[in-house]
């Protein structure tokens, strides 16, 4: 493995911005300080750019096995790399799905060839799999995902009992959708009478409604208390639901909570120009919960920041509401939506790297990354502040081809890519390698 200094960069952190030099040697921060020399070291200058922490996506959904046509892990994660994001927990909902520890593991097999980020996979849950999904090792297993919202295949689980069981049993974090399938398909039923097969896309929200997010929210509050369960509510879309998460310290909460950036980006004012492009689920909801999700990140009230990503083919996205499937691919630009709040003056530096790199790694209690700090790996991401560029489909890595943001121009580019001490992203390509299989200390 090479070794690198890189020199009188602005190493960013949650407790400010420091000017230093970088060593990166044998996949680690070797050592930070002024005039930092070693003979085997090639040095890159810094001066003017900015070092952040390689973002920790701790939801993604890559689509392999089984749904490569969409995308695969080899794919997304080099489009992760190019976009900043070093780390990723991935999916359960493939073909087939993880929800035994072998098919777990063949996951991981894949992730270990192919893979240029550093990874983990979540274990699935089914309303018949509780026993096995809570005898996962939390020290190689980021968590188990529960989804409470209607998902492919049989991962629905809807049966009380068996959540309690999964909630009161598992060993590691449970990580959930959080949407009500009955108050959804009661919604469903009313737009289909009305409109039949031509339902607008603006009708969204309103069939996956805030009510469906709360309903759900609160049920799995009330079991996740009682079993005394570490709960990770993900992509949080609604204002009402902000009242259940505490601010604070993330180490003093079991209940945490995720806001993912197209939930901070898009409003429901964008459906009908955008339609499919912007439809997920959970939904795209009306200015006033983009702006509340925004300002409960800010106040520490919700806990990391992630993606969701999801890609889908463009062919796929090009039908009617009830036959256009829901996600967005946006885990290339999550680090550039996020400098965008930057430049608006909305959120720091220090705001980012905490919430999108050290919040992760110490909600999942990842051993030795989300920091730049000697001894840590070197998950590194140094960029340009300054630097604008405009997507399109000449830089788009997404196995899938497009995104929801072609046409915008961000000010901000990743010049550089660091996963686990390799340089991954030269500015202009992925390089070849592989990222590292995460590890896990359990601490609560």
């Amino acid at each position: 493995m090479k070794e690198y200094i890189i020199k009188n960069i602005s190493i960013v952190s949650s407790k400010g911005i420091i000017i230093s030099d970088i060593h990166i040697k044998d996949s680690r921060i070797e050592k930070i300080g002024t005039e930092l020399v070693s003979p085997n070291a090639i040095e890159i200058n810094g001066t003017g750019k900015y070092a952040m922490p390689g973002l920790i996506d701790d939801q993604v959904h890559f689509r392999e096995p089984g749904l490569t046509h969409k995308a695969n892990i080899g794919t997304e994660s080099r489009a992760a790399v190019a976009g900043g994001t070093t780390s990723f927990m991935e999916m359960p909902n493939t073909v087939p799905q993880a929800v035994t520890l072998d098919l777990l593991e063949q996951k991981y097999d894949i992730a270990a060839h192919t893979s240029a980020g550093n990874y983990s996979f979540y274990m699935g849950t089914t309303n018949a799999n509780w026993e096995e999904a809570v005898s996962i090792d939390p020290t190689k297993v980021c968590g188990i995902k529960v989804f409470m919202g209607s998902s492919t295949g049989n991962m629905l689980v809807d049966d009380v009992d068996t959540l309690k069981k999964i909630f009161c049993g598992a060993p590691s974090i449970v990580a959930i959708h959080s949407e009500s399938e009955g108050i959804i398909n009661a919604n469903m039923n009313l737009f289909i009478e009305k409109y039949g097969d031509d339902i607008p896309f603006s009708a969204h929200p309103e069939i996956r409604s805030i009510e469906a997010c709360v309903e759900s929210t609160e049920k799995a509050i009330a079991i996740a208390n009682e079993c005394d369960t570490r709960l990770h509510i993900l992509h949080i879309s609604t204002q009402e639901e902000l009242e259940y998460f505490s601010k604070g310290r993330l180490e003093d909460k079991k209940i945490t909570s995720e806001a993912c950036v197209h939930h901070m980006w898009f409003t429901s004012d964008q459906y009908p120009t955008m339609g499919s492009l912007i439809k997920c689920n959970p939904a795209i909801k009306s200015v006033r919960h983009r702006d509340s999700i925004l300002a409960a990140v800010l106040e520490d009230r919700i806990d990391v920041i992630a993606t969701d990503h999801a890609p889908h083919t463009w062919q796929e996205k090009q039908n009617k509401y009830l036959k256009a499937p829901s996600g967005l691919p946006l885990v290339q630009h999550s680090l550039n939506m996020l400098l965008e709040f930057y430049h608006r003056g909305t959120m720091t530096l220090e705001k980012i790297a905490e919430k999108a790199a050290e919040a992760p790694a110490r909600l999942f209690d990842i051993v030795d990354r989300g920091y730049i700090r000697e001894g840590m790996f070197a998950d590194i991401a140094i960029v340009d502040l300054n630097k604008e560029w405009t997507v399109d489909k000449n830089n788009i890595l997404y196995k899938c081809g497009w995104s929801p943001l072609e046409g915008h121009t961000f000010k901000g580019y990743i010049e550089k890519t660091f996963v686990s001490g390799r340089l991954a992203w030269d500015g202009e390509e992925v390089l070849p390698g592989n990222g590292m299989r995460m590890e896990f200390s359990p601490s609560r």
